[in-house]
């Protein structure tokens, strides 16, 4: 599992060499953790500057009510917007956090004015912009 997260385009022998297992021992790992859902999906990492994703917001949303249908109206808002990378529920004074790739501070207003605050769901937004990025992984501990 680690190997694999580490770097997913590795051939089947290279992975198994790293792992000091057969290839047929590793294909059949690989399938079983296809099958069971550990192994989602395979992806290429991009650096966000060289896309024009430079800028990093954290956005705490607060909904203006917590009915099922508000919540699954939010839901849907959110998955119709590549901008938002993630969508956390959390605790305390915030419903959601989200974190939103955009350009830059004014692709992040347009975002911000025209998308969140107009969406009848949200109540209100606290913005932090991301200074530097200390670190990022995807990679699980396992």
């Amino acid at each position: 599992m680690r190997e694999i997260q580490r770097d997913a385009s590795l051939s089947l022998a290279d992975l198994a060499a790293r792992c000091g297992m057969a290839q047929s021992t590793v294909w059949r790992k690989l399938q079983e953790f296809e099958a069971t859902g550990v192994l989602r999906a395979r992806v290429a990492l991009l650096d966000p500057a060289k896309v024009g994703a430079k800028l990093c917001v954290l956005a705490s949303i607060r909904l203006r009510d917590h009915s099922e249908a508000a919540v699954a109206g939010f839901a849907r808002m959110v998955g119709q917007h590549p901008e938002i990378l993630e969508c956390l529920s959390v605790s305390g004074t915030s419903d959601y956090v989200l974190k939103v790739r955009v350009a830059d501070v004014e692709a992040y207003e347009t975002f911000m004015s025209q998308t969140l605050l107009r969406s009848p769901y949200v109540q209100g937004v606290v913005s932090s912009f991301v200074l530097k990025e200390i670190k990022a992984t995807t990679a699980l501990p396992v």
